[in-house]
């Protein structure tokens, strides 16, 4: 039987599994999320569409129809099968143009508007046997010789296929997009051992495009999934949405529709830094910054449920280098052809803090990037107890930055006898929750303690170099004291002394 996956056509025997698909096509897939599966019905393939995929020699990308019934939106359904194979006649920094090809649309003299990612059919000379399909990079006006209505669709996703585009490519082939509810039945499954039918579409991840006008908010994207997952903590009939960051306070940068495979963050009021995705066009909002589209699987955000939590992949990935060493990021950064500088110690087994320019976005169009090192000795490792203080955890990543980097900051506040205090840059207290969790009955050299909400002094951070079988970590009663983790380097310590940042390193987990 014949099945698709990811796009991708596949051949498999009879009866064969979900599991069986993945491996055989080697999909992108992690373990315990969603898959989507879609069982097309025949008679829905010939229908009328909005939505439209071209494929070019670069990448595809997907327009849709402003108004069906515009004179170019019928001139487009009725001519775009015969749009295989014309090329890229012409490209500027304002547009490009695909063909020519003739039709019989009337052109108007004038400047025409154009707003970004929009089409229109331009005359070329104004000559209708000259005609050219042009796609708008930036907002302007030009005279293109195109007819009275203008603009008719608008590129929903694959934005970044444009920059790619130059004289010799060409369009592969065009098809339409039927409404993914009429497509056919469809399920949403964590169960590997689903038997496929043939025909069936599966969908095992989301690739999403981040947008370069949102270089805070594709940061902040990346370290809501940096699992590699969205967690679908709500649904409704026009978006799902990831709660775990809310309270995060976010940057507002990029006002813009909230088309369908949009991705976008709340900024303001209740409910900031919760992350959505459209499944449905909806406006733009004061209140909604988009930072980027779905090229890949919105099939896959639209089937899934509340409760559950799908596969997502980037473009770009994201550029991290807090936590490498000076070595092994410069390694990593030649093969990206970006040019990298060291500060502070800048031995080879430096350990990264900090980078400049601090998002991807900067340093990708900026070809380079200033790395600070610190002596390994200034640098803990650390184990936390997530099954057992998830909150003061929430807590505490939040507090020491851990939630967006994988280098936390803790400024030394004061040493004495065997105690160590700490107190966080950022005042997380102020907005996250540490009721009593996980309270110990003694003290163990090692362990991380965080004063809870039943002590005044709640929020201070702690640890001790030696059991203690009357205080906690930060000198609180037990009661008043939440553990949440431990050094892994204990002997380190001894290198701090009040006034002095220590920088915290998450150790991995295996799944």
């Amino acid at each position: 039987m014949t099945v698709e996956i990811n796009g991708q056509e596949l051949k498999l025997s009879e009866g064969s599994t979900l599991e069986e698909a993945i491996k055989v096509s080697n999909a992108p897939y992690k373990k315990g999320t969603a898959i989507g599966i879609l069982i097309e019905k025949e008679d829905m393939k010939s229908q009328a569409s909005v939505e439209y995929l071209v494929k070019t020699s670069k990448g595809e990308f997907k327009i849709e129809l402003k108004d069906d019934s515009s004179l170019s939106s019928k001139r487009w359904v009725s001519l775009f099968k015969d749009f295989n194979d014309i090329p890229v006649r012409w490209t500027s920094k304002d547009a490009l143009a695909f063909g020519p090809f003739s039709t019989d649309m009337e052109p108007v003299r004038g400047s025409t508007e154009m707003d970004r990612f929009t089409l229109l059919f331009g005359a070329g000379g104004g000559d209708a046997a000259n005609t050219h399909i042009i796609i708008s990079k930036t907002r302007h006006a030009s005279e293109y010789g195109a007819p009275e209505d203008g603009t008719f669709a608008r590129i929903i996703s694959g934005k970044h296929v444009l920059s790619d585009l130059d004289r010799g490519d060409r369009i592969l082939s065009i098809e339409p997009v039927i409404e993914w509810e009429k497509a056919g039945e469809h399920i949403s499954t964590t169960g590997l051992s689903v038997k496929l039918e043939s025909g069936s579409k599966i969908f095992t991840y989301v690739e999403i495009e981040i947008d370069p006008q949102a270089p805070e908010g594709a940061e902040f994207f990346f370290a809501v999934t940096k699992n590699g997952t969205f967690n679908i903590d709500f649904v409704s009939s026009s978006f799902i949405s990831d709660h775990r960051f809310q309270g995060e306070l976010v940057a507002y940068e990029n006002f813009e529709s909230r088309s369908t495979g949009s991705v976008f963050v709340r900024t303001v009021g209740y409910g900031a830094g919760k992350l959505y995705i459209s499944t449905d066009d909806r406006t733009s909002s004061i209140m909604h910054s988009v930072i980027g589209h779905v090229t890949k699987g919105i099939e896959l955000a639209r089937m899934a449920e509340s409760g559950q939590k799908i596969m997502v992949d980037s473009i770009p990935e994201p550029i991290m280098l807090l936590g490498m060493t000076n070595k092994d990021a410069e390694e990593e950064m030649s093969a990206l052809g970006i040019e990298i500088s060291r500060e502070g110690y800048a031995e080879d087994t430096g350990f990264i803090v900090n980078q400049t320019p601090a998002t991807t976005i900067g340093i990708m169009h900026e070809g380079k990037v200033t790395v600070q090192g610190v002596n390994p000795e200034m640098l803990v490792t650390i184990e936390l107890y997530d099954n057992l203080a998830p909150k003061t955890l929430d807590f505490f990543r939040h507090a020491v930055g851990l939630q967006y980097n994988p280098v936390g900051i803790l400024p030394v506040m004061m040493t004495y006898e065997n105690t160590y205090i700490f107190k966080s840059e950022k005042p997380a207290e102020k907005y996250k929750e540490i009721f009593p969790e996980n309270t110990p009955k003694k003290t163990i050299s090692g362990e991380i303690g965080v004063t809870n909400q039943a002590a005044k002094r709640a929020g201070m951070i702690g640890v001790k170099i030696s059991d203690d079988d009357l205080f906690g970590p930060t000198g609180e009663r037990f009661a008043n004291t939440n553990i949440i983790g431990k050094i892994l380097e204990i002997e380190k310590l001894k290198h701090f002394k009040d006034g002095d940042v220590m920088y915290v390193l998450e150790s991995i987990k295996e799944e």
